[in-house]
């Protein structure tokens, strides 16, 4: 089965910087892509970042210069560098895994960040 275990998350006040990582396993395939997505309380969740093969990625225009994505191929390992953290950003943040370039059904159980004010 494949797993997607995040690690990182945490309490950090407004300003302040965070690393996420996610490490799968379990992969039987070659990954296209992995990436993070965010959940707050009350709203859906919404892609924050993704990295395809080659170091191609995509951004949230809300986290954009804020954020940088990164992956380890590897260790099947993605990392989102987070900075100059806002309340904004607090939310659950999950792994995301895709197989293919419409198959992203792979997902880890969410880690929460919490930037105080």
């Amino acid at each position: 089965q494949v797993q997607l275990v995040e690690s990182g998350g945490g309490l950090v006040q407004a300003g302040g910087s965070l690393r996420l990582s996610c490490v799968a396993s379990g992969t039987t395939f070659s990954i296209n892509a992995m990436g993070w997505f965010r959940q707050a309380a009350g709203k859906q969740r919404e892609l924050v970042a993704r990295i395809v093969s080659h170091s191609v990625t995509v951004y949230a225009d809300s986290v954009k210069g804020r954020f940088t994505i990164s992956r380890d191929n590897a260790k099947n390992t993605v990392y989102l560098q987070m900075s100059s953290l806002k309340p904004e950003d607090t939310a659950v943040y999950y792994c995301n895994l895709c197989s293919s370039t419409y198959n992203c059904d792979y997902w880890g159980q969410g880690i929460q960040v919490t930037v105080s004010s």
